[in-house]
């Protein structure tokens, strides 16, 4: 069988494992996220902290209590590193020093999972599994809980209550997240992972001395690390790490985790707003992109460029010869279109090319399908902005789902937009001015470009995975991407509760004749190109100094 027939029957099955779960996910999901009722479990976290799950919040209330539960979470994580020395199961290992401790603990809270330390050489057993992983359920929860809200926003009138955000947290983790990293796990375990809380140990004797390994509950954390597209590997390998990902099979099934949540969401979607068409539009917008880069990430891996790529059946580079080139290229796509930022093979490696589809697919705001809730509230934003260019050619008051979208709303849509690319932009033109920070490039010219710009693409978009070449553990890197996860990740949401309160508020207005179908194939290909339109040319004079300039070059 040839690399290329692999690569393609591997995508097939994926496709077919993903719809099999979309459908009773994504209703199982609408049903959890609209239950009255509450599990014993949720009603003693809820009495432990002090919440009452039937008070109906509006628009400020529910950013309150993401605020400050997220506030709490970055203090809690942050002290757990710096008394790491003095805690049971450190494996020997100090304090973080405190500005890599406050971009890990910026970096699990916000979603974004971003590593600029070595897993196995730094964190113990407490923080890993009482910090990070508790970290990687939360932290999906709560970008879960904000996409509900928005859906809640279309779907309610009249009443600018959003429901409770203790309320979306919990259900989201205890039945969501949970049960299906409890089952990932035991996947995981069975298809070769670790799962144990070992000590350092040395591992086969090689020339010049043996390797040390350390244990971990590696198996239960990565079921959630690609589960709530969090990303953040026990190893510095990451998911290229065979403790992590130990076979073909087990990479199709981490990228199916990944994926299976955040297109299911668009069912979850369609339910709560009493339309499935809806939901199958924006589904199918997201499929669309999803299959168009990782088919452009395929052919361009598997081209052939000289007598080496014929060799090795294309640019084996960085990839693990287990995975192949199909395995990584299906996994790079689906980890830089989601927040996840899990890594089973290292992007720098890739062609100029292929480098520049894993930026743009963070570029595009990480939404086909995207993060738990991030991706399906960023691809609604979107929808409205689609909406909004379609009302203008006719000149028509512009309608989504019976809402009608006013200035105010459009404000709103508009400030989420431009926040990220603010953010990454700014940061990495600032890092390029500044003599400091361009030391930590390992290449020169549009590769080193590409470092730098990738790095803050990644932490601007709350994705967290690395080009790798960029010394990224110095006390500048470690204060401005912290700033620029917490900023990316924390801002929008602002932005989209306050537009979810505003369309709460609103009466349903009757479709007419005039109102645009937003569940027809039309309506997709004009999201697809706004979307490639309006973001995707934002980033474009940047990308055209770094993998495009790479690219044209090789």
């Amino acid at each position: 069988m040839s690399s290329v027939l692999a690569g393609v029957l591997q995508l097939l099955a994926l496709v077919v494992a993903l719809g099999l779960a979309y459908r009773p996910l994504g209703d199982y999901m609408a049903r959890v996220y609209s239950s009255p009722g509450h599990l014993r479990a949720e009603k003693w976290i809820y009495k432990a902290v002090g919440a009452n799950p039937a008070t109906e919040m509006r628009w400020p209330a529910y950013l309150r209590g993401v605020l400050a539960f997220s506030a709490v979470s970055v203090l809690f994580l942050y002290l757990l590193q710096r008394v790491q020395g003095g805690l049971p199961g450190s494996l020997g290992f100090s304090a973080i020093d405190p500005d890599q401790a406050f971009n890990t603990a910026a970096s699990f809270v916000s979603n974004t999972n971003w590593q600029s330390y070595y897993g196995e050489q730094a964190m113990g057993h407490v923080v890993q599994t009482g910090g990070l992983a508790v970290q990687n359920f939360v932290s999906a929860a709560v970008g879960m809980a904000v996409a509900v809200a928005l859906v809640r926003g279309f779907a309610r009138s009249r009443t600018g209550e959003l429901g409770n955000f203790w309320a979306d947290l919990v259900r989201g983790t205890v039945r969501i997240l949970l049960p299906i990293s409890v089952i990932g796990a035991i996947v995981l375990v069975a298809c070769g992972a670790i799962q144990n809380f070992a000590g350092i140990h040395e591992v086969g004797q090689f020339l010049g001395g043996s390797q040390q390994w350390n244990g971990g509950a590696v198996a239960s954390q990565e079921a959630i690390k690609e589960l709530g597209t969090n990303g953040g590997g026990y190893f510095n390998a990451n998911s290229a790490h065979p403790f992590e990902n130990p076979s073909p099979i087990s990479n199709l099934f981490e990228i199916f985790l990944i994926l299976v949540i955040p297109f299911a969401l668009t069912r979850t979607f369609g339910r709560m707003v009493g339309s499935v068409k809806q939901g199958y539009a924006i589904l199918a917008t997201m499929v669309t992109i999803w299959l168009g880069f990782t088919a452009l990430m395929m052919w361009t891996e598997f081209a052939h460029h000289g007598p080496a790529f014929d060799i090795a059946g294309g640019a084996m580079e960085g990839k693990e010869t287990r995975f192949g080139i199909g395995g990584s290229s299906i996994f790079a796509v689906a980890t830089t279109l989601t927040s996840t930022g899990a890594v089973n093979s290292f992007h720098s490696s890739y062609t100029g090319f292929g480098g520049g589809i894993t930026m743009l697919g963070m570029q595009l705001g990480e939404i086909a399908p995207g993060g738990v809730g991030s991706g399906l509230y960023g691809m609604l934003i979107m929808a409205i902005i689609a909406v909004f260019i379609a009302g203008l050619m006719v000149g028509r008051t512009p309608e989504y789902l019976g809402k009608k979208l006013g200035s105010r709303e459009i404000k709103f849509a508009a400030s989420y937009i431009l926040i990220t690319p603010a953010l990454v932009l700014g940061f990495t033109a600032v890092a390029m001015a500044l003599p400091t920070p361009g030391n930590s490039m390992t290449n020169s010219g549009p590769h080193g470009f590409s470092e730098i710009l990738y790095a803050y693409t990644s932490a601007g978009n709350n994705n967290g995975s690395a080009f790798a070449g960029l010394n990224a553990d110095t006390q500048w890197f470690n204060t401005t991407t912290g700033l620029a996860m917490l900023l990316g990740r924390f801002l929008p949401m602002v932005f989209v509760l306050a537009l979810a309160g505003a369309l709460a508020e609103q009466r349903p207005v009757p479709e007419t004749a005039g109102t645009l179908r937003t569940h027809k194939p039309l309506f997709t290909g004009l999201l697809v190109g706004t979307i490639v339109i309006v973001t995707g040319l934002t980033y474009f004079p940047a990308l055209a100094l770094g993998p495009l300039a790479e690219g044209l070059a090789s």
